[in-house]
């Protein structure tokens, strides 16, 4: 509140001093960092002033009564400083924390096309909430399946009452796929944790992949298939 106070009536706390106080990313810095309009021209210790003649009074709030970025200008702020993994734990503890809900950010963005920041942001929002069709996910995951030696699965089978993505019968290997990363349900997360306890009830070894993993990050995709088909072949003989 002091930093704040010392920069004039407009000024709010920005980047990764906001950050902290809305409990969100990990960036720490030694200087507090503020934005006030550009007119403002002093220099003060211990500071690090941004002068923003574009930050909007909708973009600026308060948290225990100190003048802060919102969460979603925040967020926006510090998808230039942050890598993708850093941005995405930015996004899940917003999220975590009810301060803004990646549909409700992603909705946000779309009226800040051209601002700094933005377009990155909407990428990773968007590689992580993407879903792959039936007939996309198969024409992607079977090559991978193939390259870790296993043969061809059935595919929407029952196992234990529920319909699984991929079955091998024989391996008591189940593989499902989750589209959706961000925010899913409080029914669909039951619905899962069900379906993980039968299925592991019944003895089958299950994988869990993101379509985000299956489209992006094919090779792990194929090693940890690989290690695990090892594994249960060697269990099965």
């Amino acid at each position: 509140m002091a930093a704040v106070l010392a920069c004039g009536p407009k000024a709010v706390l920005s980047y990764s001093s906001a950050a902290a106080l809305w409990c969100i990313g990990t960036e720490e810095r030694d200087l507090i960092e503020v934005s006030v309009h550009s007119s403002y021209q002093r220099r003060r210790p211990g500071l690090r002033i941004f002068r923003r003649p574009s930050l909007w009074p909708e973009d600026c709030s308060t948290r225990h009564g100190i003048p802060v970025t919102t969460p979603i200008q925040t967020l926006v702020d510090l998808s230039l400083r942050l890598d993708r993994r850093g941005t995405e734990r930015a996004v899940n503890e917003a999220d975590k924390y009810d301060l803004v809900h990646p549909p409700e950010l992603r909705a946000a963005l779309e009226q800040r096309e051209g601002e700094p920041g933005v377009a990155r942001l909407r990428h990773i929002l968007d590689r992580r909430t993407f879903r792959l069709t039936k007939e996309e996910l198969e024409r992607r995951f079977l090559p991978l399946a193939r390259q870790a030696g296993l043969p061809v699965p059935l595919t929407g089978q029952f196992v234990n009452e529920f319909e699984v993505d991929f079955y091998w019968p024989d391996l008591g290997l189940v593989v499902e796929t989750d589209g959706l990363r961000y925010h899913r349900t409080p029914a669909e997360q039951a619905r899962d944790r069900l379906r993980d306890q039968a299925h592991t009830a019944a003895g089958l070894t299950q994988l869990r992949f993101t379509h985000e993993q299956v489209r992006y990050e094919p090779e792990y995709v194929a090693r940890i298939l690989a290690q695990t088909a090892s594994r249960l072949a060697i269990a099965t003989k």
